[in-house]
């Protein structure tokens, strides 16, 4: 029960708390602020659910696909536009180590370093990238276009 606490149920707090930091920043507030900020634990618990994979960039994929799903169900929900959600919901998936290492890397002149760091930050990045992607182009796909003005038929 402990290990669940410390390795899951923790790591998941400090991502939504670190998600209504973003959030303040973002200017939003009162309900908006919540669920967010909850999209950034969920999208966490996720990705850790899928460690049994080995490879952290299909975790990161599992994660913003969690996320871009759960930010397209919230938009409806709350009126509200999906990408205030997404926004703050892929903070924790920022591959913001993986950058500083490259460049440190870079700066040293570790070539070798260098590259691998780099290319497995890229392949983060995009994993988020097309984790939103796939989610929002199969809702677009599903659900038609949300702000497609009807005409009226002329008298």
């Amino acid at each position: 029960m402990m290990a669940f606490l410390t390795d899951f149920l923790l790591p998941c707090l400090y991502a939504t708390m670190a998600c209504v930091a973003f959030c303040l920043i973002l200017n939003q507030r009162g309900l908006l602020l919540m669920v967010s900020s909850l999209g950034g634990g969920i999208a966490w618990g996720v990705c850790l659910l899928c460690a049994f994979t080995g490879s952290d960039i299909v975790q990161y994929f599992a994660g913003a696909v969690a996320v871009a799903i759960y930010a397209e169900i919230m938009a409806r929900l709350l009126k509200a536009p999906a990408t205030g959600f997404l926004v703050v919901g892929i903070l924790p998936f920022v591959p913001g180590g993986g950058i500083y290492y490259t460049m440190e890397y870079c700066l040293s002149g570790d070539t070798q370093l260098f590259l691998s760091t780099g290319i497995h930050t890229f392949g983060v990045a995009g994993a988020v990238a097309v984790g939103l992607l796939l989610v929002s182009s199969l809702v677009r796909l599903l659900l038609g276009p949300a702000n497609t003005a009807r005409k009226e038929p002329k008298p």
